[in-house]
């Protein structure tokens, strides 16, 4: 576990005390696995960027997302890595721009669940502005595509992800609506 409480109080300090928050998802042995294969070095955690540029969100679809649904970019500190320099680099691979940091929205507990087997996992949640960039995003091998969508259209995603039987896109699905009702923008 590589993202200490002392870099999460860092981050606090500059972005404010995050909503803190827990789930639990029953995933597929498939999706385990999936969510297994990314502990590298221990990694149990993402940072999802809630993105805008021009009052629209900027978001992602992962190659093995059903068409249609798309969600926040998020990834993971490497070992060693600070916050600043993981974000920098992810989005960079994932979004193909620059983002300055807004705001420390949410932060969460989770457990994934499969055949009586379990998974801890936390995301660290922000919201951010777009600074730069192009959206030539670098890494093709978990993108499939970025697009900017409004606010409004972003809403019906977590529906269409719970629609599916992926527990992953339900977690996502909890995420998206919990950031929306933090950020004032469910209504």
């Amino acid at each position: 576990m590589f993202v200490t409480e002392e870099m999460i109080q860092g981050m606090v300090e500059r972005f404010g005390s995050p909503h803190r928050e827990s789930y639990r998802f029953e995933v597929t042995p498939q999706e385990f696995q999936r969510i297994r294969s990314s502990q590298k070095n221990g990694r149990n955690h993402d940072v999802t960027l809630y993105v805008e540029k021009d009052d629209k969100l900027i978001v992602i679809a992962k190659p093995f997302y059903p068409k249609g649904i798309f969600r926040a970019p998020s990834g993971g500190l490497n070992p060693g890595e600070s916050f600043d320099d993981g974000i920098r680099r992810e989005m960079g691979e994932e979004l193909g721009c620059e983002i300055e940091l807004e705001h420390f929205v949410l932060r969460t507990s989770v457990e994934f669940v499969n055949n009586g087997d379990n998974i801890h996992w936390r995301s660290f949640v922000f919201l951010a502005r777009y600074v730069r960039g192009d959206f030539n995003y670098t890494d093709h091998h978990e993108i499939r595509e970025v697009k900017q969508v409004d606010w409004e259209d972003f809403k019906d995603f977590s529906r269409w992800m719970r629609q599916t039987e992926i527990g992953g896109l339900h977690y996502r699905a909890a995420l998206h609506d919990t950031v929306l009702k933090l950020l004032g923008r469910n209504g």
